[in-house]
């Protein structure tokens, strides 16, 4: 009965832990819909719970520097693998009461209290470059204005309007020897200019300038289609919706392109606001077996830069008894509010032929940071390796020499010297045994070897593609000019059926139309000038990269780094 009381006692506590709520303070997390705002602009102020709460919130501290215009509450639910998780949000539309960098000081939430976060609030500008009294104007501006070449430039574009339209058009923006990439979806927000409230749809690019020198990005110009509001028809029972056609243009926009600077000692100019450099391994290296092989991957991530700007990573030479196998390299570009973020990813296998101790290289990758204006390195440290006999052999074993033993001249020539036949038994079974060894070694190589892939041949076709491109790089290292038209018109031709250098270029980007442009200069040009090709064959990689990227249209690409 004793024993009866205490299982009772022990189920009922099992079941009051149950209902015990959570001790864990939720946690909760700010966020904003812009990064900057300026004053007079509604914005939204996120807060993120990743669980419940201990109480609503308390929302009365934000009241000192922020407006709050309204507020909504949603919340999400997901049961995966067994684990409940639940996320609740609170999503505030304000607007800022002074300029400044202001904060949104913690909030609480019961016991819980939520994270402080800042945002940069801007003066508005009073006196503009259009007439604010419009009821439709544009507004641009570009930042930085006096960049570096290959930097980024954020291109933002403002559509203020406090009239309906139902149809608009707005060309893109213009820029000469420029990459232009279009940065997400427009966003839309309320603000006021003077007392007056506007409507306005934001658009961003990043702007690469190829060239240095004073260079202007042409005005926008937006043809819309204006509701007119006029008095109804009563003279039909439905009454048509009435429009009147509307072009306004932008401001053009003048940005003075410094060249790279004298300082920087690299090979490869790369100019970035960030720029992250590491290196990963499938085993271990300091425990490598002669004959097995490790994925060495290299990646290198950079904002503010495109794909086309990253150098090669797997560029040192190291010791020949490791056999390198690299894997094509992959590329990648995000594009996010604050600019374009691009990805390159090397695989290396290695594969040791002797055992013993190396010593990888160290990678270093020079870049000018365009936030700090300072040239920096980026660096992964040399690497040492370790490698050990292959799994199964062992070294030959030690037989010492038996001492000699002079025996008569008659005797020798009388019989030949014999093994006894248990002497021979015995080097029988180490043959044997030696032989089984070798098969069990074959056998673990062969289950441990990564399956290969399916040899896919390519077509005619594709090798002649591939001949041409190699044949370009060897012109373009070469600074061969006349070679290097010879391989693009057979690449043009076996691609597009494109059959003249200016025909190449129309069907490419900026970048690389402007070099074909170049080549073409030098060799039909009145003055002979040296060329040089590496650029433009960086063009053309770059090209293939950003085809390759709109082929595929990952657009639901996982973060890459938290920078």
């Amino acid at each position: 009965m004793t024993n009866m009381n205490a299982i009772k006692k022990l189920f009922l506590l099992l079941l009051l832990l149950n209902f015990v709520p959570d001790a864990v303070a939720a946690q909760i997390d700010v966020s904003f819909d812009r990064s900057s705002v300026s004053l007079n602009e509604a914005f939204q102020i996120i807060f993120t719970a990743n669980g419940t709460p201990d109480n609503d919130p308390d929302f009365s501290p934000l009241e000192q520097d922020f407006e709050i215009l309204g507020q909504s509450q949603s919340s999400n639910s997901s049961w995966i693998n067994g684990q409940s998780s639940k996320t609740i949000q609170w999503t505030l539309n304000v607007m800022a009461k002074h300029p400044g960098s202001l904060v949104v000081p913690p909030v609480k939430f019961g016991d819980d209290v939520s994270l402080p976060a800042s945002i940069l609030v801007t003066q508005v500008i009073a006196n503009k470059a259009v007439d604010t009294g419009d009821d439709l104007f544009l507004d641009v501006e570009a930042s930085p204005q006096s960049p570096y070449v290959q930097s980024q430039v954020l291109y933002t574009v403002r559509l203020y309007r406090r009239v309906e339209i139902a149809q608009a058009g707005l060309n893109e923006p213009e820029l000469g020897d420029a990459v232009i990439e279009k940065l997400g979806d427009d966003t839309n927000y309320n603000t006021q200019i003077d007392g007056v409230n506007y409507l306005v749809t934001e658009r961003k690019y990043a702007i690469f300038p190829q060239k240095s020198g004073s260079v202007t990005i042409k005005p926008l110009v937006l043809t819309a289609e204006v509701v007119a509001h006029s008095r109804p028809n009563f003279n039909g029972f439905f009454n048509s919706q009435t429009t009147r056609t509307k072009k306004i243009l932008s401001k053009a926009v003048t940005l003075d392109v410094k060249p790279a600077p004298a300082a920087f000692t690299g090979r490869h100019w790369l100019s970035a606001e960030q720029l992250v450099l590491k290196e990963e391994w499938s085993g271990d290296n300091q425990q490598m077996r002669v004959g097995e092989p490790l994925t060495r991957t290299l990646t290198l991530l950079a904002k503010g830069a495109t794909v086309g700007q990253l150098p090669e990573i797997n560029a040192v030479k190291i010791d020949d008894r490791l056999k390198t196998y690299p894997d094509q390299p992959v590329l990648q570009e995000q594009k996010k509010p604050e600019g374009l973020i691009a990805f390159r990813e090397e695989k290396i296998a290695i594969i040791p032929s002797k055992a013993g101790f190396y010593k990888l290289p160290a990678i270093e990758i020079p870049w000018f940071n365009s936030q700090s204006q300072k040239m920096e390195v980026a660096k992964i440290p040399e690497a040492s390796i370790t490698v050990m006999e292959a799994a199964g052999t062992q070294p030959a074993p030690f037989v010492p020499a038996a001492p000699a033993v002079q025996q008569p001249q008659q005797a020798e020539e009388a019989a030949p010297v014999t093994n006894p036949p248990q002497q021979q038994n015995v080097w029988l079974w180490v043959s044997v045994f030696l032989a089984i060894g070798w098969l069990a070694t074959l056998v673990y190589f062969l289950a441990k070897r990564p399956a290969k892939k399916p040899v896919v041949e390519k077509t005619e076709p594709e090798i002649r593609l591939a001949d041409s491109v190699k044949k370009l790089k060897k012109a373009c290292m070469d600074n061969n000019a006349a070679a290097a038209k010879d391989a693009l018109l057979a690449w043009g031709r076996q691609k597009s059926g494109a059959a003249s250098l200016s025909a190449i270029a129309e069907l490419s980007d900026a970048r690389l139309r402007d070099e074909i442009l170049l080549l073409n200069q030098v060799l039909y040009g009145k003055t002979a000038e040296p060329w040089q090709g590496k650029k433009l064959f960086q063009a053309f990689v770059e090209n293939k990269a950003r085809e390759k990227i709109a082929a595929t249209k990952d657009d639901k690409l996982e973060p890459l780094y938290r920078l």
